[in-house]
């Protein structure tokens, strides 16, 4: 599972609040709710965070991958 908890620490602490990805920078609200709820988003929306990040950030920064427990693999 991709978890996306980092992200909104990350944005906090540059000043980055989710009404301005809405408002400003054109993330919809659906996405950020979907990030909020650790669901699938596009790598568009990821590349449109990163970009408002700015110069530095990385997947490293806003995602966490953690595996999915209790599924068999076929």
């Amino acid at each position: 599972m991709i978890k996306f908890d980092k992200l909104f620490q990350t944005l906090k602490e540059n000043g980055i609040s989710q009404y301005s990805l809405y408002t400003h920078y054109g993330v919809s609200r659906s996405q950020i709710q979907r990030l909020k709820t650790n669901q699938s988003v596009t790598t568009h929306t990821l590349n449109m965070i990163l970009n408002i990040l700015g110069e530095g950030f990385s997947l490293n920064d806003i995602a966490e991958f953690s595996p999915d427990t209790g599924q068999a693999e076929d």
